[in-house]
């Protein structure tokens, strides 16, 4: 249970790092960048592959089968 906790968590955290750096990239729209030029940005962005993986985390977490205790 504690196990399952820590690792939500963790993914939230993680999400929330990924999906705040996406959106501020999105500043680079208002600078007459296209949509496309954006999506190539990111996509060579370490910190934007975070959202993701805690996305992913976070379902780890849920779907893990309880040891049941």
């Amino acid at each position: 249970m504690v196990f399952r906790l820590f690792l939500f968590l963790l993914g939230f955290g993680v999400a929330v790092i990924g999906g705040i750096s996406t959106i501020a990239y999105l500043n680079l729209l208002t600078t007459g960048h296209g949509f496309i030029d954006y999506l190539y940005f990111i996509s060579r962005r370490v910190e934007c592959y975070l959202f993701p993986l805690g996305v992913s985390i976070i379902g780890l977490s849920i779907y893990i089968p309880s040891s049941g205790r």
